[in-house]
């Protein structure tokens, strides 16, 4: 995501002026601090750092990432600032960036910054409270994403109190919302407007320069396949405690390559300088060869405390043949992890049994009272099994097998209605159960042989998958319309849920084309406890709500689960290097682009 750290606040009883806030007691850094522990702030600066696609994308059409139509080009956070940014080593907080200054009201209906008097945006023009008004007006509007509008539903408006100073007032009493405005990306209103005073509409703005106030700035950008961004040689904002020791690269190249495999020679030719690996085999089998073997390149394991988010099989609801969850579940019976994790993964995962595991965030065990008092209401509705423990993963580990498995997946599909005769499973109008797996190109060579494990199970059952793998544009052009049956996708992980779980899983967010809530959910009870999610007053009421949400999504059984693993797998030029102390919470190539470093040429 291009915003900073979005997590909820606490208020104090009365209204504040602070460098930072923080979700309980005080912030890590007092105010006056240096740096972040994490960064080295006598960093060397300078070089090029050259990097691959960081995901699925294979081209770009435009320079615009808050709109719904085309592909954005890689980066382009780099360009955008927030009021406040995340520290990557605490699970809540946010500090002041564009603003100097932030004030909470004392019944949390608001929120007021007052920007730094230096803030600068890439044109030489300063940071002003309309800019800051004109970019939530913005993305609140048609011409932004619906997933913008979405999002910031619940800031009802900014209002300019001085040419300094900005005020985000709220619909309702959220302790997210001052996270949610101080981590809106702020651009320019000039920003489109051409030479006669005249404007590009907002969703037509395609390669215009983007007018943002952070440290990077476009360079040069070929075919939709390359793009480098130069150090803004004007950036205001280099000797803020929140930025010391980060942005060290003078330049930053993008080479979008067309799959996975040409991505990882081109790495291993030496064309580019990072290369963050997903797959367990090729991190064992293929990141190897002569340049490693000298030292050229390396390859290292770091360790981290992110949750791990949700990644699987998603069944889209709209489809009628996914709405039994008897036939979810028996789908996701199919699924062989154990065999996966030996013969494909070289046992590095593990099994995925929840919406927010490795982190206390995930339902364990009975529900506690808190629980209950969300689900109790909504018990009449809900499956009996949502009020015992979590449903646990299917398991093929002797004594368990496949094919113990398949029986179970069998019966359940009888009792949805689904039998085998005339050598296809078919439901009572005779119509067989077909299916497609949406996949894009780029990963469809690392994908193939785990789709012949679950396609070939699928087939035992008399489910006919058809796996369909289309160019990434397309891909996307299809999941923001819904136009799908199964895909894999990653939820990515959170530290605090908030507001991108309405995106994810709230009703009306699945009417809303683009969207994150891809499986089509809608449900009074999950509704509900998202409700209760964000309003959330107290950590305890925030894990009593999130411990809910994780069980309705498992017995829902949406998803088929797959697999995480705790480390990030990155291999590099022996010329790079990082700070000695980690971050707690961080993702790989935002953590590289930010902090690292090349070592001095002597």
């Amino acid at each position: 995501m291009l915003f900073a750290l979005l997590l909820p606040v606490a208020f104090a009883p009365s209204a504040y002026a602070a460098h930072a806030i923080a979700q309980y007691g005080e912030p890590k850094y007092p105010p006056g601090f240096s740096h972040f522990d994490y960064v080295n702030p006598d960093a060397p600066k300078g070089g090029t750092l050259v990097l691959a696609n960081p995901d699925r994308l294979t081209s770009f059409d435009k320079f615009n990432p808050f709109t719904m139509r085309g592909n954005a080009a890689p980066g382009l956070g780099m360009l955008f600032e927030s009021l406040t940014t995340g520290s990557l080593d605490e699970v809540a907080s946010a500090y002041g960036l564009l603003a100097d200054d932030i004030r909470v009201a004392p019944d949390g209906m608001s929120v007021t910054f007052h920007l730094n008097p230096r803030a600068r945006f890439s044109n030489g023009d300063p940071v002003t409270a309309d800019d800051v008004k004109f970019s939530l007006d913005t993305l609140k509007s048609p011409q932004a994403a619906p997933s913008m509008s979405a999002y910031f539903s619940d800031v009802a408006r900014a209002v300019v109190v001085d040419p300094a100073t900005v005020r985000f007032e709220f619909r309702n009493h959220n302790r997210e919302l001052p996270f949610i405005a101080g981590g809106m990306p702020v651009f320019s209103h000039k920003w489109g407007l051409r030479a006669d005073g005249t404007r590009i509409a907002f969703d037509q703005l395609a390669f215009e320069q983007p007018i943002g106030s952070g440290p990077y700035v476009i360079g040069q950008y070929s075919n939709g396949r390359t793009i480098t961004y130069r150090k803004d040689p004007r950036y205001w904002g280099a000797d803020l405690p929140v930025r010391v020791g980060t942005n060290n690269f003078e330049r930053i190249m993008y080479k979008l390559y067309s799959d996975d495999v040409a991505r990882l020679e081109a790495f291993k030719a030496g064309e580019y300088d990072v290369h963050v690996e997903y797959v367990a085999r090729n991190w064992v089998r293929r990141v190897v060869g002569k340049k490693f073997d000298s030292g050229e390149l390396i390859k290292r394991e770091f360790p981290h405390h992110n949750g791990t988010g949700m990644q699987g099989f998603i069944m889209n609801l709209r489809k009628p043949v996914f709405q039994d969850v008897r036939v979810r579940q028996a789908l996701g019976l199919a699924l062989d992890f154990q065999w996966l994790n030996r013969q494909l993964f070289y046992s590095q995962y593990r099994r995925l049994d929840s919406f927010f595991a490795n982190t206390d965030l995930q339902a364990r065990g009975l529900p506690s009272p808190g629980e209950l008092a969300l689900l109790n209401p909504w018990r009449g509705q809900l499956d009996p099994a949502v009020f015992g423990p979590p449903p646990l993963q299917p398991d093929t580990d002797p004594p368990g097998s496949l094919r113990a498995n398949l029986l179970k997946a069998r019966a359940l599909l009888a009792a949805a209605g689904w039998t085998y005769r005339d050598g296809a499973l078919r439901n009572a109008q005779g119509e067989p159960f077909v299916f497609e797996v949406l996949d894009d190109t780029s990963a469809a060579a690392q994908w193939a042989p785990i789709m012949a494990q679950y396609l070939h199970a699928l087939e035992r059952l008399g489910i006919q998958a058809n796996y369909r793998s289309v160019d990434f544009a397309l891909y996307q052009k299809r999941l923001d319309a819904f136009d799908f049956d199964m895909t894999t996708i990653r939820f990515p992980d959170v530290q605090v849920p908030g507001a991108e779980q309405l995106d994810r899983f709230g009703s009306q967010a699945a009417g809303t084309p683009g969207s994150g809530n891809l499986v089509g959910l809608k449900s009074p009870a999950v509704d509900a406890v998202l409700k209760a999610l964000v309003g959330a007053q107290t950590r305890e009421q925030l894990l009593d709500a999130t411990h809910a949400l994780d069980r309705l999504l498992m017995h829902g059984y949406y998803v088929v689960p797959q697999w995480y693993s705790a480390t990030h797998r990155i291999a590099f030029r022996n010329t790079l290097a990082w700070p000695a102390q980690l971050p707690r919470y961080y993702s790989a190539n935002d953590w590289v682009i930010s902090t690292w470093w090349f070592k001095p040429q002597h």
